[in-house]
């Protein structure tokens, strides 16, 4: 049963009085979109994931952990007003790298009193950015974003396959028509 299915499957590329141009061509197409698939979706997905890596490997190196303080009061209110979580932006002050005092604000805990201590993270600019991901979540995330492109490329392909195989089922049925056209009146209305 197997063999019998292997053949069906790979009927174009066998020897056969029937096999027209256009069904060697989709045998090819066909071919050429799972090697793409397989070599270009496992090359993308790589090259994706080992730069977002880097990415956030990066990130853990240029973003430092800094106390600022508090500068307002933070109540448990706020929240309840603005968001759905448990933070809310409050203005905080802390110092940058160059040894300068900036203020701007963030999200910070409910609760909160002025001149409580929080923990941010900055840049060697002293400019306020997001924690870095740790090598676990970057990992997980480097995974994702790296599936995400393959399946991305392998969606195209398999699309632009799709595309050039309709076109050659439309040539085909053209074909047939034009065929058709031509032995269809020779046969006529000969009934016996």
């Amino acid at each position: 049963m197997g063999a019998k299915a292997a053949r069906k499957r790979f009927w174009r590329w066998r020897s056969n009085p029937l096999r027209r141009r256009d069904d060697i061509v989709e045998a090819w197409i066909v071919l050429a979109v799972w090697a793409v698939v397989a070599v270009g979706g496992t090359a993308a997905g790589l090259v994706t994931a080992r730069a977002a890596d880097e990415v956030f490997a990066r990130q853990r190196v240029e973003r430092h952990p800094v106390r600022a303080v508090l500068l307002t009061d933070v109540s448990e209110r706020a929240a309840t007003i603005r968001s759905s979580s448990d933070k809310v932006l409050a203005r905080i002050r802390w110092t940058a790298p160059d040894g300068s005092a900036r203020t701007d604000e963030t999200l910070v805990e409910t609760g909160l009193r002025a001149g409580t201590h929080v923990l941010v993270w900055q840049d060697g600019h002293g400019r306020l950015v997001t924690e870095p991901p740790t090598t676990t979540e970057a990992a997980v995330e480097a995974a994702v974003m790296g599936t995400g492109a393959a399946l991305a490329l392998a969606g195209a392909v398999h699309a632009a396959g799709a595309v050039a195989r309709r076109r050659l089922d439309r040539r085909r049925v053209d074909a047939w028509g034009r065929e058709w056209d031509l032995v269809g009146p020779q046969w006529g209305h000969r009934t016996g």
